[in-house]
């Protein structure tokens, strides 16, 4: 287990291993390193993954620095760490918008981006779903009860075996004598709220700033966050942007789909 602490002290797990091209993956908003596990035996080269402040294995802290800019400060503080000048980016959701904002604010760091179900524009019908549940534990008591629940009411996710989902929400939950709990600090509900109630800035000019890197974008044909049109306008905009929807996935593919791999490595391929 391994550890680092950000420039205000709290301390942040990080997981590395492999050799090679640096390759740093960022979960998504509620999840942390285990976002990861089903991708990993494909990808080469040095694959680290952090848990951001108040998620997974990381110290929880005052929800106001639950923000994309801290969290990039945190992504800094760890390549700093490890002595990596610049590395490349594989983003699910919430990682993929720091993601960009790394490449707004501090370009010479990023070598490539590699973005998962997630773009410029957020859609509100997957952000709702979102603040719908953040911050609170299921109801259900148990590992097995969970993953029943998601295999019968997931609908956006298509052919998943209740294996699968079970791995999922043992990653996501800790079973407990009382119940499910969530494996992140009930306080980044209210941060995500605070943060809805202001005004949306343009993201745009984030993701023209991945403009020159290596580019791969993932998309869920049945995501309700990034939708097929901000995916086209994406890629009008980047051309050489490579690009792979996922069939029978929502918000967020697994990445351990034949054509997120092909498209990964792929991506892996360009960067060196």
């Amino acid at each position: 287990m391994s550890y680092f602490n950000a420039l205000d002290g709290t301390r942040i797990y990080y997981e590395a291993a492999g050799k090679g091209l640096p390759i740093i993956a960022l979960p998504g908003l509620t999840r942390n390193t285990r976002d990861f596990d089903h991708v990993a035996p494909y990808i080469e080269g040095r694959f680290i993954r952090m848990d951001y402040r108040g998620r997974g294995q990381s110290d929880w802290a005052d929800h106001s620095s639950y923000t994309i800019a801290q969290e990039g400060q945190d992504v800094i503080a760890l390549m700093d760490h490890l002595g990596i000048e610049s590395a490349a980016f594989l983003g699910t959701s919430r990682g993929g918008l720091i993601a960009m904002h790394l490449a707004a604010v501090a370009p010479v760091r990023l070598r490539g981006v590699a973005l998962n179900d997630i773009g410029p524009v957020i859609d509100p019908a997957g952000l709702a779903v979102i603040k719908d549940y953040i911050g609170r534990n299921p109801a259900q008591k148990t590992y097995a009860e969970a993953a029943k629940l998601r295999a019968r009411t997931w609908a956006h996710f298509e052919n998943v075996p209740i294996c699968r989902w079970l791995v999922e929400v043992q990653n996501h939950y800790l079973q407990t004598p009382s119940g499910l709990r969530i494996r992140y600090d009930p306080a980044l509900r209210q941060a995500v709220l605070e943060a809805s109630g202001a005004v949306i800035p343009d993201l745009w000019p984030l993701f023209d700033a991945l403009d020159g890197l290596p580019l791969a974008l993932i998309r869920g044909a049945n995501s309700d966050l990034l939708s097929s049109d901000t995916a086209a306008k994406m890629a009008h905009r980047r051309p050489d942007m490579i690009y792979a929807e996922i069939a029978g996935r929502g918000h967020v593919p697994f990445l351990d789909e034949p054509q997120a791999i092909s498209a990964l490595q792929e991506w892996i391929g360009r960067l060196a």
